[in-house]
Formats: C-alpha cells, sequence, structure tokens
C-alpha cells in the first residue's frame, strides 16, 4: 500500500491513502487500547500491594494533618461523604453519599447516605457520624485541630433528620463547597467515640473504608487488610496493604528488587529515567502537573520580618525562572507561577505574573531594587535562619535555591532540617525567622488554595501571623461570588495584594511523576497526591 501511494501522481489517491493510513492506525489503536480496557475492566482479587511513603505520620487524625506522609498510608481507612473520581478527575462522586442535591441559592445541601456502611467496629454509620465528624471540622473542641476549618466557615448549621440524612445550611453560598465535601481529609468518625474523648481519632484508627487497620510499627511500616463487610459489593480486590517508611535511596533500590509496587507521591526525572533503564517494561511511568509548590513564610512577627521593604526585597532577590529552568530535569520544581497553580483555569497569566514583585524575568534590576528596599530599611548585614523540613526532595533544593539567591543580597543563610513533626512544632510556636513551607491541596479552586494567606485567627495553617483584613475580605469575597468573571477579578486583586505584602510568597511550583509496577492496576495520576489514595478501585495482575 505504502509502494502504491508515494508512486501515485493522483493528489485525490494520496489522500485517499492518507485516509487509509490513519484510519489503520487508529483501528490498531482502538485494538491495543480496547483490549487494555477489557483487561483493565476485570479487576482480579488477591494479593498485597507494598508501597513506600517517605515519612511516617506522628498522630492518626485526618481532620488536623496536612501531609502526604499521613494521608498515603491511612486513607484507606477512611470514607468521606464524597469524593473524587481519579481517572475521571476533577468529577466528583459519592463515597458514604448516595445522593445530593444543593438548593437553587446554593446555600442547602443535602445527602442522602448509603444504608449499609458499617465501622469497623461493627457499628452501624448513620447521619449522626457524619454530623459530629463535621461539627469537629468546623468548630473543633478544645485541644482538637482543624487544619483547614477556613474552608468550611460558611456553615452555620447540620441538620440530621433521619438516620440516613444530612442537611448542610451555609450563612452564605460557596463556590468551592461541593469540591470541599469532596476533600480526602475529611474522615467520617464514630460520634459515640467522639462523644467519649474529642482526641480519640489522633491516637486510634476507625472508620468504614475498604480496608481495616492492622498495625503500625513504627520506624518500619503500616498495614491494613481487606474489610469484608465494606459497603461496595466486591471491593476492595486486594487482600491488604503494606506502606514502608523509607528513604529516598532505599526507595529506588526496593523499586529495583521488586519489593515495592510504588510510592504515590512521585520521582525526579534522573530516577524516573533510571528506573525506566534498569526495570525496563516492568513499570509503567506516569506524569503531570503537579497541585502542589513551595512556599516562603516570613515570620511578621520578628524584626527585621515585620517590615514590608524587607519580605519584599527577600521574595524580589529569587531568581524563579532561572532557577526554573535549572532545576527541572532534576528535581520536582518545575513552574513558575501565582498563587493558582499555572495552567489552571485561574491562574494569573505570564503576562500579569511578571509584573509582581519577584517574578520579573529582569533579575538583575529586581535585585537593585531589593537591596535599595534592605537600605530605605536599615537592614545590613542580615543573618537569618531558614526553617526546613527534612524532606531531600524538593525541599532541600528549595533551600538551597533561597539560600543562594539571598547571598548575592549579602545576606547569611543557615539551614536548620527538622522532620517534619519538630518542623512543625517550631512553626506553631512561632519560634523561627523564615519557613520553606508547601502548599499541597486537592482541587484548583481559590477557596481551598489560598488558606495559607489568610489571617490565623481564621486559618491556622497561614503560619507568617499576619493578620490582614483586607485579604480576608478578598477571600471571602470571591468565595461567595459564583459569577467566575467577577470571581476572578477578586482573585487578581488577592493575589496582587498577597505578593506585594509577602508575608508569604510562592517559590517554584511542582511537576508530578509517578513510577507504579506493571502489575499494579486500577490506579490513576492526578494533579495532587492527595486524591485517590483510598485503593478501593486498586488490583494486582498477578
Amino acid at each position: 500500500m505504502g509502494d502504491r501511494c508515494a508512486g501515485s501522481a493522483r493528489l485525490r489517491l494520496a489522500r485517499l491513502c492518507r485516509l487509509i493510513v490513519v484510519a489503520t492506525v487508529i483501528s490498531v489503536l482502538a485494538i491495543h487500547f480496547g483490549r487494555r480496557a477489557i483487561a483493565e475492566s476485570a479487576p482480579k482479587r488477591g494479593g498485597t500491594l507494598e508501597f513506600a511513603v517517605l515519612v511516617e505520620p506522628d498522630n492518626y487524625d485526618c481532620h488536623s494533618n496536612i501531609s502526604f506522609a499521613f494521608l498515603h498510608p491511612v486513607a484507606p481507612h477512611y470514607s468521606t461523604l464524597l469524593k473524587f473520581d481519579a481517572p475521571n478527575y476533577p468529577q466528583i462522586v459519592g463515597d458514604l453519599a448516595e445522593s445530593w442535591r444543593a438548593s437553587p441559592d446554593g446555600r442547602t445541601y443535602t445527602f442522602k447516605l448509603r444504608p449499609n456502611v458499617l465501622f469497623h467496629d461493627g457499628s452501624r454509620l448513620t447521619s449522626a457520624d457524619v454530623k459530629a465528624s463535621y461539627d469537629r471540622i468546623v468548630h473543633p473542641p478544645k485541644g482538637v485541630t482543624s487544619a483547614r476549618k477556613v474552608d468550611y466557615a460558611a456553615i452555620s448549621s447540620i441538620d440530621t433528620p433521619d438516620p440516613l440524612t444530612v442537611v448542610f445550611h451555609l450563612e452564605w453560598p460557596d463556590a468551592a463547597m461541593l469540591a470541599n465535601f469532596a476533600s480526602p481529609w475529611n474522615c467520617i468518625y464514630s460520634a459515640a467515640k467522639l462523644a467519649e474523648d474529642p482526641l480519640f481519632p489522633k491516637t486510634h484508627v476507625l472508620g468504614t473504608g475498604p480496608f481495616v487497620f492492622v498495625e503500625h510499627a513504627k520506624g518500619q511500616y503500616w498495614r491494613g487488610k481487606r474489610w469484608d463487610r465494606y459497603f461496595q459489593p466486591g471491593k476492595p480486590y486486594l487482600d491488604g496493604y503494606q506502606a514502608d517508611f523509607m528513604t529516598g535511596p532505599a526507595v529506588m533500590k526496593a523499586y529495583e528488587s521488586g519489593k515495592i509496587m510504588a510510592e504515590f507521591r512521585g520521582v525526579t526525572p534522573p530516577q524516573r529515567d533510571h528506573l525506566a533503564e534498569v526495570i525496563g517494561d516492568r513499570v509503567e511511568i506516569s506524569e503531570s502537573p503537579w497541585l502542589s509548590e513551595l512556599l516562603v513564610v516570613f515570620n511578621t512577627k520578628r524584626a527585621p520580618f515585620n517590615d514590608e521593604r524587607v519580605r519584599r526585597a527577600l521574595s524580589l532577590a529569587i531568581d524563579r525562572w532561572g532557577a526554573a529552568k535549572a532545576l527541572e530535569n532534576s528535581t520536582f520544581l518545575k513552574y513558575v507561577g501565582g498563587l493558582m497553580r499555572p495552567g489552571s483555569s485561574m491562574a494569573m497569566s505570564e503576562a500579569e505574573l511578571v509584573t509582581m514583585p519577584g517574578f520579573s524575568r529582569d533579575i538583575a534590576a529586581s535585585r537593585a531594587e531589593a537591596s535599595r528596599l534592605l537600605a530605605e530599611a536599615g537592614v545590613r548585614d542580615l543573618k537569618l535562619t531558614l526553617m526546613v523540613r527534612d524532606i531531600p526532595m524538593p525541599h532541600y533544593a528549595g533551600a538551597d535555591l533561597l539560600a543562594e539567591s539571598w547571598r548575592a543580597l549579602g545576606i547569611t543563610t543557615t539551614q536548620d532540617r527538622r522532620n517534619i513533626f519538630e518542623w512543625q512544632s517550631v512553626i506553631d510556636a512561632g519560634q523561627f525567622d523564615v519557613a520553606l513551607d508547601f502548599e499541597g491541596d486537592f482541587y484548583d479552586d481559590p477557596t481551598i488554595q489560598l488558606t495559607k494567606y489568610v489571617s490565623p485567627d481564621l486559618s491556622p495553617i497561614d503560619y507568617s501571623g499576619a493578620t490582614d483584613r483586607f485579604l480576608d475580605a478578598l477571600f471571602i469575597g470571591q468565595a461567595v461570588t459564583t459569577q467566575p468573571a467577577e470571581r476572578l477579578k477578586i482573585i487578581r486583586g488577592f493575589e496582587r495584594h498577597a505578593l506585594t505584602e509577602a508575608y508569604t510568597v510562592p517559590l517554584l511550583w511542582w511537576d508530578r511523576i509517578v513510577v507504579t509496577s506493571s502489575k499494579l492496576k486500577g490506579w490513576s495520576i492526578t494533579p495532587s497526591h492527595f486524591i485517590g489514595q483510598d485503593l478501593t478501585d486498586v488490583w494486582l495482575d498477578q
């Protein structure tokens, strides 16, 4: 066919030949992917999934935690009202909720629960458990930390007219509320256990998810086994799972030996290339822009970082564009962006971004302005300590970037690297100069993504200590605005003000690369490493 096409002098025949070739390719691809779809539509039961987690959870409370190190081993034990359908992200599907509806004014959400849900102790889940769990999130009792309570500020009351109906009443319509009901962090707890002890989830694991908690061997692993009375018939497919706590080099060795089938957070480009070369067709590689970024947090309660000129100068000194190009082939760090993920529907355009302090492509001019601001503020020979999570990738690379950037201004930076729990205790106590933080979300929405910039009395995960009621007003304003164009205007105002005041500023956004065993099926990569981790649909082709 190829020779006949090549030798033809007739345009019509040439076009026909091209159409035949294209049709043939499409046909082959359709057969290939059709077979793959058929194979993956008939999951097999059995087997234990073993995967790596780089850091170990310090406690077991979904509502207070913010790290993948918690969610990856713990999520399979719990259910949420709704959840994201990972293969069709960002589509939302029911989890505990069988159905739901919102009122026309967006101020009432009614959920009908599945009737056959049991906690792992055999007790039946009812609407009272959902209410108790959300009351704990919205109005945390003494001693309980609700890391995302600002996301639920609109909720004024929760009714339970019958055991299978939950009604949320909002003071104002919230554009992100449906997504927030799908948050992977909103584990539903037993109301009876919470009544006995609001801190029960911190030290105990009792959920309604697809897997029952078996064991946490500290410093070694976390194990779960199939919950045979799970509310989805026939699921989960796995007999169980084991999350091994290990560092980066050990992860690579575990991949190579076949001990683990995945590390669901992500690997670097060199690690990806190494595994592809060494393991070959025994692994599959998935890649996606990542809904995560590194953040630089200035302690506004401590001089000289209480001066906006100093904060802005330190942001201006960072060569974000140069660093992104230099680091993209060796680290997660790849994209320059504002407060919303680059490429997402509400992200600031590059044309506008480069006009913001710290985001100009002219680093020489930016550093000259930074030097002027420091001189104007009377700051010379500045020495500061940078608090860094002891997670090498990408936190070490980000910290080194900051130290190098600030050295250009004559600033001496000492890095204090702590494990994530020590880091958190220091930050919570406000005993730091500058902190390298991160923002990791489950959905592209400003109500979810901007919480690290809202005053700490409204959002406990804003570590700068700055109270800025203008930002708070803009945050609420965008949340209650349902018209996309109007909402976007408010978000732009929020970004401009936040980047100018520079209480907390973005460093670089990430790129996600996940390597999985070719035997692992039913898992899909998304822009968030927080969702799709309950393992309900995962199975092993053994």
